[in-house]
């Protein structure tokens, strides 16, 4: 089963899938970060900072990578989708086969959090465009005919129990 988890950049994505994994549980770590790594650690024109485009589409190959090395239960943090809403706030076409052939089998949308939200070197955007960039990825998710299941702002452990309790294990 792959489980997405997506939603508001700070809404505590990140640190939920840490929770996941200190608990055993198989988690893709975002692929935004990772991108940002790797560009400083060499060409830094996909920087999305630097070329939003270029960086889109580089979350994109990395997601479909991700998914296809992926199997049993896996937790993902943001990925196709939120790449192929990235490529098209880029100006680009949208990828509209990928998001149909790679699928998720269930959904949690980390909703606003603005009380945690905090930026930091590679989380440069304000609350604001996180905002507007949240909303385009919860209107793709439900336009792709996916479900999702709203995460409660509550403590990590409670957050964690809850989503391990929706899916049954």
């Amino acid at each position: 089963m792959f489980v997405m988890i997506s939603g508001c950049s700070g809404g505590g994505k990140s640190t939920l899938l840490a929770e996941l994994a200190r608990r055993g549980y198989a988690v893709v770590a975002e692929p935004g970060r990772r991108i940002i790594a790797e560009a400083r650690g060499g060409d830094e024109r996909t920087l999305p900072w630097v070329d939003a485009a270029a960086f889109a589409r580089r979350a994109l190959e990395m997601s479909v990578a991700d998914y296809e090395a992926a199997s049993g239960l896996t937790f993902f943090d943001r990925g196709i989708v939120a790449a192929a809403v990235a490529i098209a706030a880029a100006r680009g076409e949208f990828p509209t086969s990928a998001v149909a052939r790679f699928r998720y089998d269930q959904l949690f949308l980390a909703p606003p959090w603005p009380e945690i939200y905090v930026n930091d070197a590679d989380r440069r955007h304000s609350l604001e465009r996180a905002l507007l960039d949240y909303e385009s990825v919860r209107r793709t998710y439900l336009d792709a005919g996916y479900e999702p299941v709203m995460l409660p702002r509550a403590t990590l452990s409670d957050r964690a129990d809850f989503l391990l309790d929706h899916l049954g294990v």
